[in-house]
C-alpha cells in the first residue's frame, strides 16, 4: 500500500516545519521551559493563525475535521521540535470531546475560540490508582436545583495551568468501575472550589491535581447525555493514542538524527566512532525501530475514527505497543551513543529521550496496550 500526500498536505507539512525550525530551535525552547509558565502564548496563537489548531473541529464552527493526514503530520512536526504547548490536551483530546458530546449551542460557543487558541479545554479524567482504566472514576457529580455540585479529585492533568477549561468526568450513577454512568462536566478553571497544585513533568510540560470541593455548576455544564460520556471518551482516547504515535515519530527521528551527527563528529582512536561497526549495526537497528513507528503510525491514523469500536481499539493498540518499544529502545541507544553527555541538559538529545518516556507511558503505557490487544483479539 503507497501513502502518497496530496499537493495540499505536503504544502501543509512544508509550512509547518518551516515555522518551527524558525521559531522553536533548541535554545528558543529553552528559553519557553524556563519561563514561568512553561509554554508559549505567542507560539499557540500563531498555531491558530495557521489553521492547525481547528483541524480537529467541525467545518460548521470553522474548522477542518477529520483532517486525519493533517493531523498526523502536524503531530509529527512538533514532535520533532518537542513542542510544549497543549497541543494534545486541547486541539485533539478536548475538541473531540466538545465535537462529539456538546450541543450545537455548546460547540458554536466553545469550538470557534479553541480554533483560533483563545480558548484552551483539557480534559481531567485520569485519578490515583486507576492505571488507565477509563472506566474507573470516582469523582462524583450531583444534581443540586437545576445544576450540579462536583467532588473528589484529578491527578496528572496535562497543561490544567494553561487552560481555561477543564473537560472533568464525573460519576453521576453507577459503581466506581462502570462505563455507565460516567458524564463529562465543562468546569471554567477559576470555579470558587477548585483547587490546583501545579508542578513540571520528567519531560518538562506542566500538569497538576485538581481538587473539587463543593463545586457549583450550572445546568448547562453538562455536556452530552447524563451518565453516557464514555463512549466519546473512549474515542477521543484512541485518537489521542493516534496523535501520540505520530509525535514519538518525530522524536524518534530527531533522536536519530541527532545521534548519526555525534557520532560522526565524535572521535575516538583518531576516528570518527560513526566508522566503528559496532556502532553501526546499532544505528542501523535504531533506524529500523524508527521506520516501523512510522508505519505504525500510519495505520494507526486510519484506524483512529473507525466505526468498529473492537478493531479501532485492536489496531491502535498494536500501534502503540510497536511505538513505546522503539521510544525505550532508540532513546535508551541514543544516550549510550552519546555517553555521559547523552543526560546532560544541554543537549536535545536527553530533552527528545525524556519526552519519548512519557509518550511511552501516556495513554496506556506498553504492557497496558500489550494486554488490551490480546483481549481484543479474542
Amino acid at each position: 500500500m503507497h501513502f502518497n500526500l496530496t499537493d495540499e498536505q505536503r504544502a501543509l507539512s512544508d509550512m509547518v516545519q518551516r515555522f518551527l525550525a524558525q521559531q522553536y530551535a533548541f535554545e528558543a525552547r529553552r528559553k519557553i521551559l524556563r519561563s514561568p509558565e512553561g509554554w508559549s502564548r505567542e507560539i499557540w496563537t500563531k498555531l491558530g493563525e495557521m489553521g492547525l489548531l481547528a483541524l480537529q473541529v467541525p467545518e460548521e464552527q470553522g474548522g477542518m475535521a477529520p483532517a486525519s493526514v493533517e493531523t498526523m503530520l502536524t503531530m509529527s512536526a512538533l514532535g520533532r521540535a518537542l513542542s510544549v504547548e497543549p497541543f494534545l490536551p486541547s486541539a485533539i483530546l478536548g475538541t473531540a470531546l466538545i465535537r462529539a458530546l456538546g450541543s450545537p449551542a455548546q460547540r458554536e460557543a466553545l469550538l470557534p475560540a479553541m480554533a483560533t487558541g483563545e480558548r484552551i479545554a483539557v480534559p481531567a479524567h485520569g485519578e490515583d490508582g486507576t492505571r488507565y482504566d477509563l472506566s474507573r472514576v470516582a469523582t462524583r457529580a450531583r444534581r443540586s436545583g437545576a445544576g450540579w455540585v462536583l467532588d473528589g479529585r484529578k491527578a496528572v492533568v496535562l497543561h490544567a495551568p494553561a487552560a481555561d477549561l477543564l473537560l472533568v468526568t464525573a460519576r453521576t450513577s453507577g459503581q466506581v468501575d462502570e462505563e455507565g454512568g460516567i458524564s463529562l462536566l465543562a468546569v471554567p478553571r477559576d470555579t470558587p472550589g477548585v483547587k490546583l497544585t501545579a508542578y513540571p513533568t520528567l519531560d518538562g510540560q506542566r500538569g497538576a491535581d485538581l481538587t473539587f470541593a463543593g463545586v457549583s455548576l450550572p445546568a448547562d455544564a453538562l455536556l452530552g447525555p447524563e451518565g453516557g460520556a464514555f463512549p466519546a471518551l473512549s474515542a477521543a482516547w484512541d485518537l489521542g493514542v493516534a496523535a501520540l504515535c505520530a509525535e514519538a515519530v518525530g522524536v524518534l527521528q530527531a533522536t536519530l538524527d541527532a545521534t548519526l551527527e555525534y557520532t560522526r563528529t565524535r572521535k575516538q582512536f583518531g576516528v570518527p566512532i560513526a566508522r566503528f561497526q559496532a556502532l553501526q549495526h546499532r544505528m542501523a537497528d535504531m533506524l529500523m525501530h524508527v521506520e516501523q513507528a512510522r508505519s505504525m503510525s500510519y495505520l494507526a491514523w486510519m484506524y483512529a475514527s473507525a466505526d468498529d469500536g473492537r478493531e479501532r481499539r485492536r489496531t491502535l493498540s498494536a500501534a502503540k505497543v510497536t511505538v513505546g518499544q522503539a521510544c525505550r529502545y532508540v532513546g535508551q541507544q541514543a544516550v549510550q551513543l552519546h555517553g555521559g553527555m547523552g543526560v546532560t541538559d544541554e543537549l536535545a538529545v536527553s530533552h527528545c529521550f525524556k519526552r519519548l518516556m512519557a509518550i511511552e507511558m501516556s495513554l496506556g503505557d506498553t504492557e497496558h496496550h500489550l494486554e488490551r490487544f490480546i483481549t481484543e483479539s479474542k
